[in-house]
């Protein structure tokens, strides 16, 4: 509760053990063994930052934290606890506080999403499980998306991506240096992995505005955002990762505040071991970097989990704030455990730390905060206090009322898919199927014209083949007729030559034996009278056509 401009956390005796808003960004810790009352000192704190008008963030694991929304109620336990500590002398009364919720599934509460732009690759390459060449290849393809101005909002933008990247990769290689499809196959089946888990829900738009979160309600209390990661806790990796993302979040959309009078923030992240579980080099530095540098933001960070050891050493020495309950140490490793956390304390005079960390009742923790100068205060033992709002589970239908009751419910319940990568690059492969569908069938128009060019040049040849055959068919025909002309003008010639030959020797031979018998009847006349004139023209005219029959012979 907040009490005396202080966050009360519990008594140690008499002596109220708190925290100085002043130093509340200082951040801190909420460590202890399973049942020991992690949950309700996380509970106590975060009603006390919003009682004091700090906004607050926690990551609600088990559903036990949403009845922050409701008054608490009396029962034994708390009654006495109340009566033990004295909190009604200090105003002590159940109220509930200004909540709102959230769930990156949609279904705990509002819609928490992200882009995949802001997540960045080393972040989503963690959630995605890469190797480190991997991981250098997702950051090339957000470099080339940048270069060529193209959004990744969610999954279908990243997938888009990989693919275009993957048949456009020899154009890359030259100014990105090698691009492996091997990797880049191995990067899309683990975005298609995470979208099978449902991660695709929390890659998208309408994306978180920190600036939201960052307000009071009309009381001036802070408002208590709850993540509600009853389901997002089944994927440890993404849990973490994406609570680490709304950290750099806050620590880049911040401006530098130096020591405000109290936090802007307070930030709760429950099972804060996962944050750093196979965790790389790098992204340990970056987290490093944030725990360190978010201080001078105004934002304050509590750890919350089971032992000091689960955070690493250059994390662990900027939690000024403690609060350790008991830890059990049944194993030599448990007992080193427990040493080394009672060591991190300043040492009470009055107790033996390490002894009273074992002896540690419920609800009890060794506390150690920063006090005014910012010097931690020596361990004390205290009792914590008990909460203010509902302990345990929320109604579904108290938690729907409230859902939708909530002032930004109209801001985040509705995703939105505006222009991005992905419609993009559906454009241009459309444009390019489009522009390969008109190439081809221009190159099967000119193949077709070609071919058509080629059988027309064809048949003109085989025409004129047929032409020059046919005209020589034709030349042969009339020079057979013209021969065949020729001949039977030859045997015609021939035959009227006979004709005439036959008729001028008729005519001669006539002529010639006219001749030869007047000549023969003259001499045979003369010789022998009547019979040798008569004899005379027979031999005669025998002789005449003989001597022309020689003629015509020769």
């Amino acid at each position: 509760m907040y009490w005396e401009n202080k966050i009360l956390v519990g008594k140690a005796g008499d002596e109220p053990v708190c925290i100085s808003p002043k130093m509340a960004n200082r951040h801190g810790m909420i460590a202890g063994a399973t049942g020991t009352g992690k949950t309700v000192t996380l509970k106590v704190l975060a009603e006390s930052f919003s009682d004091c008008g700090v906004p607050v963030f926690l990551a609600d694991v088990k559903g036990d934290l949403a009845g922050m929304c409701s008054p608490g109620a009396s029962n034994e336990n708390v009654d006495k606890r109340v009566a033990d500590l004295g909190l009604a002398q200090l105003g002590f009364d159940f109220k509930a506080y200004p909540t709102c919720f959230w769930d990156v599934y949609g279904k705990g509460g509002l819609p928490l999403r992200t882009t995949i732009s802001e997540m960045g690759p080393l972040l989503l390459g963690r959630i995605l499980g890469l190797n480190d060449t991997q991981s250098d290849v997702l950051t090339v393809v957000f470099r080339i998306a940048d270069d060529e101005g193209l959004l990744l909002i969610d999954s279908k933008d990243l997938r888009s991506m990989l693919q275009y990247v993957g048949e456009n990769a020899k154009e890359y290689t030259l100014k990105y240096g090698n691009i492996s499809k091997q990797s880049l196959g191995a990067v899309l089946r683990s975005v298609m992995a995470l979208e099978a888990e449902g991660g695709d829900l929390f890659f998208g738009e309408p994306a978180l505005n920190i600036g939201d979160w960052l307000c009071t309600d009309n009381t001036g209390r802070g408002t208590i955002q709850v993540l509600d990661c009853r389901e997002l806790i089944q994927y440890p990796t993404m849990y973490a990762t994406f609570l680490l993302w709304m950290m750099s979040e806050l620590f880049e959309s911040l401006p530098e505040v130096g020591d405000p009078e109290k936090p802007k923030m307070v930030f709760f992240f429950d099972e804060a071991h996962l944050l750093f579980d196979d965790a790389s080099k790098v992204l340990l530095g970056k987290i490093e970097q944030v725990v360190k540098l978010i201080r001078s933001k105004g934002v304050g960070i509590y750890f919350i989990t089971q032992s000091p050891s689960d955070i690493p050493d250059g994390v662990l020495g900027q939690l000024g704030n403690k609060v350790q309950h008991a830890l059990h140490a049944y194993t030599p490793a448990e007992q080193k455990g427990a040493k080394a956390a009672a060591q991190s304390f300043r040492e009470n005079p009055e107790f033996d730390t390490y002894e009273t960390l074992l002896a540690l009742g419920t609800g009890e923790a060794l506390v150690s905060v920063l006090d005014e100068d910012g010097v931690p205060t020596v361990v004390k033992r205290c009792t914590i206090l008990p909460p203010q709002s509902l302990m345990g589970a929320l109604d579904d239908a108290v938690r729907d009322t409230q859902i939708k009751g909530s002032l930004l419910y109209t801001r985040y319940v509705e995703a939105q898919d505006r222009d991005s990568a992905y419609e993009f690059l559906q454009r241009k492969a459309l444009a390019d199927a489009e522009a390969a569908q008109q190439a081809e069938e221009e190159a099967q128009r000119q193949k077709e014209e070609a071919a058509a060019e080629k059988q027309r040049q064809k048949e003109e040849e085989a025409a004129e083949k047929q032409r020059l055959k046919e005209e020589a068919a034709e030349e042969k025909k009339r020079q057979k007729e013209l021969e065949a002309q020729q001949k039977a003008l030859e045997k015609e010639a021939e035959k009227r030559e006979r004709t005439m030959k036959s008729e001028v020797k008729k005519v001669a031979s006539s002529a010639i034996g006219t001749l030869g018998r007047e000549l023969g009847n003259q001499v045979g006349k003369s010789v022998g009278g009547t019979f040798g004139k008569r004899l005379g023209g027979n031999v005669g005219a025998s002789l005449g056509r003989g001597i022309l029959s020689t003629l015509f012979k020769l």
